[in-house]
Parts: structure tokens; sequence; C-alpha cells
């Protein structure tokens, strides 16, 4: 049996349970993308995230020592960050200026509700495809370079597109290479993410 990663969550709970900064400051890291896309997709703006980013991980710093299950901490994290995302569009909405015209030129009486985001809960759908995404950038960020900085250019949007030729180029290797170092890497990726 494998001795435990230092970096998984229970171990970086743990961690941070003695008062290690540098622990501290990873965790804070690898869910900081997650806290702030669940909040924009609530349709906050970024100083309402950067509000609830900090309610949240003072609220984590409050639950530590009572976390029973700290390799669920994404769960945490998630379940917290929706929360207070949704008690901050809540909070919002009650102080919104109903001035003649505010700032965006709406005139009192018009429908406010078109101007405000969607109030359906966040979909479990969405919320999951947040997770993979922290998941994956999780990953890249505990990658080598090499293999980072080979999958971070050859897999980008359409638009991005760059070509095999750029990219040997860049990185200072043989084209012919990029593809069985790009399965290398993956391979990597998906033991770092848990996936198969």
């Amino acid at each position: 049996m494998s001795a435990p990663d230092p970096q998984d969550d229970a171990a970086l709970v743990a961690r941070c349970r003695q008062g290690e900064a540098a622990a501290w400051q990873l965790l804070v890291r690898r869910y900081q993308r997650l806290v702030y896309a669940i909040v924009m997709r609530v349709g906050l703006d970024e100083h309402a995230a950067a509000d609830v980013f900090q309610t949240v991980f003072a609220r984590l710093i409050d639950h530590l020592p009572r976390l029973t299950q700290p390799d669920r901490l994404q769960a945490w994290v998630v379940t917290t960050a929706k929360r207070e995302a949704l008690r901050a569009r809540e909070i919002g909405r009650r102080t919104v200026s109903m001035t003649r015209h505010d700032d965006d030129g709406i005139a009192q009486g018009d429908d406010i509700e078109d101007t405000l985001a969607d109030a359906a809960p966040l979909a479990e759908e969405a919320l999951s495809e947040l997770q993979q995404l922290n998941l994956l950038r999780n990953g890249l960020d505990r990658l080598d370079a090499r293999c980072r900085d080979l999958l971070l250019l050859v897999f980008r949007d359409e638009d991005e597109h760059i070509p095999y030729d750029e990219v040997a180029r860049r990185l200072g290797i043989p084209q012919g290479s990029i593809g069985p170092t790009r399965g290398r890497c993956l391979d990597k990726l998906r033991k770092l993410v848990g996936t198969s």
C-alpha cells in the first residue's frame, strides 16, 4: 500500500489543522477558481464573488476542526459556495435601487426581473461540470511543467488551434514526438484526477 498523497484534501486538512500556512495556501489556491466559477454562474459580479470567496474560506477555517470527512472537502466547498452565492444574490435583490433611472438606465416600472440573473437554483449538471473543471485544473497544476505546457498548447479552443509544427517549435521537441508524449501526459493527468 502506498503512502497517502501529502497534497490530497484529507492530508491538506490535517496539515492545516496543525497550523501549516503552506497547506492552507495550497488549499485556497486549489478551490478559489471553483468558488469564483460557482458565484459567477449564479450571476453575481466580481465584487460579490470576492465577498462570497472570503465568506467560504472564513467558514472553512471555523469548520476545519469539525470536518468529519476531510476527503469530501470539495463537496463541502461547493455546497458552502453555492449557499453563500444564493444568499448574496437574494440580499442583492432586496437592496436594488429603485430610483427613476438607475445606473443601467432602467426606468421605474420596467420589468426589473429581466435584468437579474436567472432565479433558478444552480443546476446540478452545471455544478458537476464546474467540479470536473476544478479537478482538471488541479491535475494540470500538479503535472510537471513539460506535460502541462504541452497539454495547454495542444488542447485549446478551436478558434485558438495551434498547429503541431508550432507546438514543436515552442516546446523545442520533434513534431513526431508530440502524439506519444501527449498520450503519456494524458495518462499522468488521468492518474492525478482519478479517472480511468
